[in-house]
Order: C-alpha cells, then sequence, then structure tokens
C-alpha cells in the first residue's frame, strides 16, 4: 500500500514538472516564433521607430537602481546578522521587510509618483523611476543577503578571529566573499524584476521614447514599450519582436549571472 502510494505521488510530481517545462516552452516558442521575423537592425538601431530608446532607458534604470539598492541592502543584510542584537527590534525590522515584498507594484508607484515626481519636483524621469525601482528591489535584496551569510559556516568566523583578524576584516575578507555567489543571485532575481516592472514606472519614468541624455530625462523601457505597443495596438509585430527582445535579454542576463555566481563561488 505504501509503495502505491509513493509511485503515485513520484507519477504526479513528474506529471506536473512535465506539464511545467511544456508550458512554458510553448509560450516562448509562440513568442520566439512570432517576434523573431520582426527583428532587423532598423528595429534594434533606430532611434524614432525601433527599440534603441528603450533599450537605453532600460540598461540606465537596472544600473541606478543597483547603484542604490545594492549597498544599502547589503549594509542592512550584515547589520542584522553580524551586529545586531536578535530580539524584538530585529523581528520588526524582517517582518516589515517581508511585507514590503509583498506590496503590488502599482503602490510603490503611486508612492513614487507623488514623493519623487511631485513633491520633490523632479517630474517623470529616470532617477524617479530608479529610485522607486531600488525601494522596490530592496527587500529582495536584503532578505537574500541575510540568509545568505547566515549559511557561512561558524567555523569561518573563528578561525578568522582566531588568527587576529578584526570583526569588519572578517566580513569583508572571510563572509562577503563566500556568500558572494548567493548576493549574486539576489541580484539577478533585482534585475529580473526592474527589467520585468511596467506599472511603477510608467508612473514615475514616463513613457517618452528616447535616449535619456541624464538623470533628469524621461524614458521608456522595454517592458513599458512592450506594453504601449500591445495596448494602443500600434503593432502587434512590433509588441512581439519586442517581447522577444525582452525574453532574450533576461536570459542573457540570467545565464551570465550564474556562470559568474558559479566562477566566484569556485574563487571564493
Amino acid at each position: 500500500m505504501r509503495s502505491i502510494y509513493n509511485n503515485t505521488l513520484k507519477i504526479m510530481v513528474y506529471l506536473s514538472a512535465a506539464f511545467t517545462f511544456m508550458f512554458l516552452l510553448w509560450i516562448l516558442s509562440y513568442i520566439l516564433i512570432m517576434g523573431i521575423p520582426g527583428i532587423n537592425m532598423d528595429f534594434l538601431l533606430n532611434e524614432q521607430t525601433g527599440i534603441l530608446p528603450a533599450v537605453a532607458a532600460t540598461l540606465q534604470m537596472v544600473a541606478i537602481a543597483l547603484l542604490i539598492a545594492a549597498p544599502i541592502g547589503i549594509s542592512a543584510a550584515i547589520y542584522l546578522t553580524e551586529y545586531a542584537k536578535q530580539g524584538r527590534i530585529t523581528r520588526t525590522i524582517r517582518f516589515a521587510t517581508e511585507s514590503l515584498s509583498g506590496i503590488p507594484s502599482i503602490i510603490y508607484g503611486l508612492f513614487g509618483m507623488l514623493f519623487f515626481v511631485k513633491t520633490l519636483g523632479w517630474g517623470w524621469s529616470l532617477i524617479s523611476g530608479a529610485l522607486t525601482a531600488s525601494i522596490m528591489i530592496l527587500p529582495t535584496i536584503v532578505r537574500s543577503t541575510e540568509e545568505t551569510i547566515k549559511s557561512v559556516p561558524r567555523e569561518f568566523r573563528e578561525g578568522s578571529y582566531g588568527l587576529g583578524a578584526t570583526k569588519i576584516r572578517t566580513i569583508f575578507k572571510i563572509i562577503l566573499p563566500t556568500a558572494s555567489p548567493g548576493i549574486l543571485a539576489a541580484m539577478i532575481l533585482s534585475i529580473g524584476r526592474v527589467v520585468g516592472e511596467t506599472a511603477a514606472l510608467i508612473l514615475t519614468a514616463g513613457t517618452v521614447l528616447q535616449v535619456p541624455g541624464s538623470i533628469m530625462d524621461s524614458g521608456r523601457t522595454l517592458s513599458v514599450h512592450l506594453y504601449l505597443l500591445a495596448k494602443e495596438g500600434i503593432s502587434f509585430e512590433a509588441a512581439f519582436a519586442t517581447a522577444t527582445v525582452l525574453i532574450i535579454t533576461v536570459l542573457i542576463i540570467n545565464f551570465s549571472a550564474t556562470f559568474l555566481s558559479k566562477k566566484v563561488g569556485k574563487n571564493s
């Protein structure tokens, strides 16, 4: 009886995995088949009718958001794991961080529009969108980095202290290099969220199709560009081509980050 139960569960697990894989493969194949014919040099490089401005705005948005969120998030995780006394305050901080990660992105967008765009007077700009995106990805970086640092064996710390190293030196020379694969994984998740975000960036970065010349200029990311193409019915061929570029970009980022994570993990 037990063997029948175990075999049934195993079959259900295999069928669920196969269904998930086939469904994902079908979606990707459909988008690629519909989108690849629309990709050409004019589509990629033309600033008026192509996606070059959207690609430039996306890369700038990701870079600025990570430059803001990564140092704050990693520093917060180091404080929570290495310095803070475990008690009510740290539990409250962790609860708040977990709660922030579950807030819908449109709420972040509304906050960013009211505070960065209106109150500070920055208007629809890259910096308004990037600051909003950095707040969105901050919980992911903090929680992932914190769990990664916790997984570093205690013997590493004790060995470093035994050799006379200070706490700060132990953190930067032992703990962070050991935890770097997990920290890079947090960066991957953060990049994916910024690249795929639409609602919050429409409300804060705007929808102007141009290559931003400064952080105070408005810009349209790839996801926003895809949304507007599909919503306004401008060109479904261009929408599928944009979706294809977006998928390929995310895959390249993920594979590159995974490769770097493994490389760093071996070196550390």
